[in-house]
């Protein structure tokens, strides 16, 4: 909608595995096609400038048990839509990559640091980056990398078991149920609501300082536990808090945390919605 608004015309695709069309404004041009078909992408990317590639399948738990669904939705998707941009002659490709290519750097995350993920959908997420990188150097496309922090809000899927933390404690907890923290729930994380990832992400689209260039999008403040976040979401939903504690999962990091000063410094970055507040939006959407 904000890209609408300021005169783009917006093809969209997705093949709705984590979404609904309920949410799609009317006026875009949708297909329903799952990304990792490299000719129903190259037929949609006509005369296209800028391509957005942030469809991916977000399982990082499920990655270690099912990595073959998994990677294929991230490398695979994301080979089948870098190839058909270039092959139409797109300008710019941005993609988002995940805090998982991080893994078990020190914190808060730097752009600088070298990649350790840990995990199959961590492993795929930066061999996609890799794979964009050199195909758009080779053929002289433009490329951006954002790397969101745990986008939440309006609209977000939050029946999956594996997926949405924050989605999922509102599900469970407007039922009257208890929420399933794993480990002891001290894992910090920081938590992005989607009105806050909408700015940066499109300037990512069109201004030139972003070029080659890999940037983190979220807050660097309000750092949380689980345990915490899941308590505050009972607190604001007026039940007890009496979470059922599960083992820990594989290969799950620790603490996730990043450093937004570059976005500050290239994209005018700013938290403008608190934790709590965006919580209490997504309960009343929920």
């Amino acid at each position: 909608v904000s890209l609408q608004n300021n005169g783009h015309e917006i093809v969209g695709c997705d093949n709705l595995i984590g979404g609904d069309l309920e949410n799609l404004s009317k006026d875009i041009e949708f297909y329903q096609y799952d990304c990792c078909d490299f000719d129903k992408m190259s037929s949609i990317i006509k005369n296209v400038e800028i391509v957005y590639h942030l469809a991916f399948y977000p399982h990082e738990g499920l990655s270690v048990f099912s990595p073959s669904l998994v990677t294929n939705s991230v490398l695979g998707a994301s080979s089948s839509v870098f190839s058909a941009a270039i092959k139409n002659g797109c300008k710019r490709i941005v993609f988002a990559s995940s805090m998982a290519r991080y893994g078990t750097n020190v914190t808060p995350f730097k752009e600088s640091l070298p990649p350790l993920p840990q995990d199959p959908y961590g492993i795929a997420k930066v061999a996609a980056e890799d794979v964009g990188r050199i195909l758009c150097n080779v053929h002289g496309v433009e490329w951006t990398v954002a790397v969101p922090h745990n986008i939440y809000g309006k609209n977000q899927k939050y029946n999956d078991f594996a997926r949405n933390v924050l989605g999922i404690f509102i599900n469970l907890m407007l039922q009257g149920r208890q929420p399933y923290v794993y480990g002891d729930g001290s894992q910090t994380r920081c938590f992005t609501s989607v009105e806050d990832a909408v700015s940066p992400l499109i300037k990512m689209g069109y201004q030139d300082n972003v070029l080659n260039k890999t940037i983190n999008i979220g807050p660097d403040t309000e750092f949380i536990t689980i345990l915490e976040v899941a308590k505050l979401v009972a607190e604001l939903i007026g039940i007890p808090f009496e979470p059922n504690f599960m083992p820990g999962r594989p290969q799950e990091v620790h603490h996730a945390v990043c450093s937004s000063n570059l976005a500050r410094e290239l994209l005018n970055y700013e938290k403008t919605v608190t934790l709590r507040q965006g919580l209490l939006n997504m309960i009343v959407y929920v």
